[in-house]
């Protein structure tokens, strides 16, 4: 798809590989084609689940420090909107998304995985937002992500510090879900999603938006798109499918209509 990023599909997972040695530092042109590669995703119906993964060595290690450097407060102003849509783009994914994670994920890298829906990491894996260190703070989603996932207290001692955490201090926070052996990232992340494939996509498409929408929402209006996202399921055939099923005693199959 680009020259750093691509989809590609094999039984109905899509996964979604950055390749720009040696760190996939996520510079302009790797925002935009993870963008393109977000979009891919979200249109073909022959993906029924995504996985981001940046290869054996590293997930990803930030952005392109270098292109940020001489960077004016009038330069940044333009694109840092359209660095957050881009990783945006992949959080919107409406079927789930896990990011499989070796070596570093760290800045722009974290904020990366924190888009997807789960993570699976690597026993070595190291993750960050060390922005601080550079005189910044995360601008793609770091700030109000972590917050949303491991709590605001956590999400304020690792934004201010900048401290890298390993596999382990991630698994007990909450920041990622399962760790296992490096060599076992990438299956592991197939392994997650693969009971998924099969399922009903119009209904998994809504607890996404549901759980997702709702966190932006009061506790009365959440109830309501809730109670909406609950009410258009029946007018799908998987709805009718998975009903009847249950009730002559058999599984569901389900089409994703």
């Amino acid at each position: 798809m680009g020259e750093f990023v691509r989809l590609e599909t094999t039984d109905g997972i899509g996964t979604i590989r950055l390749e720009r040695p040696p760190m996939n530092a996520l510079n302009t042109q790797v925002q935009e084609e993870l963008r393109a590669a977000a979009a891919a995703a979200t249109a073909d119906p022959e993906v029924r689940a995504v996985i981001v993964y940046g290869g054996e060595k590293v997930f990803a290690a930030g952005a392109d420090i270098k292109q940020m450097a001489d960077m004016s407060y009038v330069d940044m102003a333009e694109r840092a909107p359209e660095l957050s849509s881009a990783l945006g783009a992949l959080a919107r994914i409406p079927k789930p998304v896990v990011a499989a994670i070796t070596g570093y994920a760290l800045g722009g890298g974290c904020e990366l995985a924190l888009a997807c829906d789960w993570r699976v990491v690597a026993e070595d894996a190291k993750l960050g937002q060390p922005e601080i260190k550079l005189g910044i703070i995360p601008g793609a989603g770091g700030t109000q992500r972590l917050a949303r996932l491991v709590g605001p207290a956590r999400a304020k001692d690792l934004i201010m510090s900048g401290r890298m955490v390993d596999a382990q201090e991630a698994l007990r926070i909450g920041l990622v879900d399962r760790v296992v052996p490096a060599a076992e990232v990438y299956d592991a992340a197939v392994a997650l999603v693969t009971p998924y494939l099969t399922g009903p996509a119009q209904a998994l498409r809504a607890a996404k938006l549901a759980v997702d929408g709702g966190l932006d929402m009061d506790l009365t209006s959440g109830l309501a798109w809730e109670t909406q996202l609950f009410a258009a399921l029946f007018a799908t055939d998987d709805r009718r499918e998975g009903m009847t099923a249950f009730v002559e005693k058999r599984k569901p199959d389900f089409t994703g209509r």
